[in-house]
């Protein structure tokens, strides 16, 4: 019997990624990390995708409330031993402590994107004109 073959994560990198995703949450919170651009930052941890062996960590964060979120990421990424360290309690059930590893989340902004695209009036006409042939097909 063949395995299937697909391009997502299994269900253990999806498990272990929320761990670590909740981990990384609580050590944020906690402020634990002493560096000036993080302190005064909210960081909010979105997505933690995990590599196949489990030893790398790719976080995915949105610091809330600041005008520079690359100096944001840039410093997280200075501190990810520390932090990898701070959350080893957290994720003792694992074998290895992965490396992590910071980017910048920017699912938002395309979501907004796509809203933008969605409410301009281009697209409403062409949404109502396949509507409406939608109707007339029914009818």
């Amino acid at each position: 019997m063949s395995r299937p073959t697909t391009s997502g994560p299994s269900q253990r990198m999806l498990r272990v990624g929320e761990q670590v995703r909740h981990a990384l949450s609580e050590t944020l919170q906690r402020g634990e990390i002493i560096d000036p651009v993080i302190e005064n930052t909210v960081v909010s941890v979105s997505e933690v995708r995990m590599s196949p062996d489990l030893k790398i960590a790719t976080a995915f964060v949105s610091p809330l409330g600041v005008g520079d979120a690359d100096s944001v990421v840039g410093a997280l990424n200075k501190h990810a031993k520390f932090i990898r360290g701070r959350i080893t309690g957290a994720l003792r059930q694992m074998k290895y402590m992965p490396e992590i590893r910071f980017r910048l989340d920017t699912s938002f902004d395309n979501f907004a994107r796509i809203n933008e695209l969605l409410k301009s009036p281009e697209i409403a006409r062409d949404l109502d004109d396949q509507n409406e042939n939608n109707d007339e097909d029914e009818g």
